[in-house]
């Protein structure tokens, strides 16, 4: 399932193995994954740099089968009910003040895994009082109880990524276009700031770029990050397109004048990357 397109010079970002090193050391044996080492996000060098990571709970292996995606599918064990507090353990060994969870998708579990995002985000509240917490759920099914216990708890950003166009959704198995726009829709109606986030270069045009944008706008979606799909290894989904750094500055263009109160777009951005100056 390899590409055939040659990767653009503005795609130029190194892994460094040094940068790693320290934010490894303070995570080593907290058996915590993050969705920076899981899905090889390319900005990993810069953010352990930081001593910042998105955590990845409900353990590591996802329910669903998106071609796109690099984290493990398969048949989840067992949940681990001490992992709240392992986060928090990595919260303060780190020293973060704005915290990113984000989980895999848990179909096989009643609430979806709900129930463990909202004591996480109530233990670290517990723990500071100061801290902002920003949730990337999984849809849940769709399920408002799983969806108000974690609003409930009272994240700061509640977050849930549309990731490409509905006449793409084959590639994102099990998901729905318009289940994913009400999650949104019932997130923002509850008053919460809501977050979501696109990949171009998967086969859309510009204007079911541009239409996904509106939807997403649409549920009250305050937040948008844009950026570029880059296929994790040859087993998976093919890039169809490099979309070059001046495209990525229309779509802001074009997010902003649809409303939204802030916007990332570039080939670097992800939905947890630099979190935190949406909401500064």
């Amino acid at each position: 399932m390899g590409t055939g397109l040659k990767k653009p010079g503005w795609l130029d970002k190194k892994l460094c193995f040094k940068d790693l090193q320290a934010t490894q050391e303070k995570l080593s044996g907290l058996n915590l994954h993050t969705v920076c080492v899981q899905a090889r996000c390319p900005n990993i060098s810069e953010c352990f740099k930081r001593s910042t990571a998105t955590f990845l709970i409900l353990g590591d292996i996802c329910t669903r089968s998106c071609i796109f995606c690099n984290v493990k599918k398969g048949c989840p064990g067992a949940v681990d009910m001490d992992e709240p507090e392992t986060v928090r353990n990595a919260v303060e060994k780190l020293g973060l003040k704005y915290v990113v969870i984000t989980s895999v998708t848990r179909d096989d579990l009643k609430d979806c895994g709900a129930s463990v995002f909202a004591r996480t985000i109530k233990i670290l509240k517990d723990y500071d009082k100061t801290l902002k917490v920003e949730v990337l759920v999984p849809d849940f099914m769709g399920l408002k109880p799983a969806i108000d216990a974690v609003l409930d708890a009272g994240p700061d950003v509640f977050g849930h990524n549309i990731e490409t166009v509905s006449l793409l959704y084959n590639i994102r198995k099990g998901a729905d276009y318009s289940r994913s726009l009400g999650v949104l829709q019932y997130a923002a109606g509850k008053g919460v700031i809501t977050k979501s986030a696109i990949l171009l270069g998967l086969g859309e045009t510009r204007d079911e770029a541009l239409a996904t944008m509106k939807d997403i706008r649409e549920t009250g979606c305050s937040y948008l990050s844009i950026g570029q799909y880059l296929q994790p290894d040859a087993a998976h989904y093919p890039v169809q397109e490099f979309i070059p750094p001046a495209m990525f500055e229309m779509y802001k263009s074009k997010a902003l004048e649809l409303g939204f109160v802030h916007v990332e777009s570039g080939p670097y951005v992800r939905s947890s990357y630099l979190a935190e100056n949406y909401n500064s």
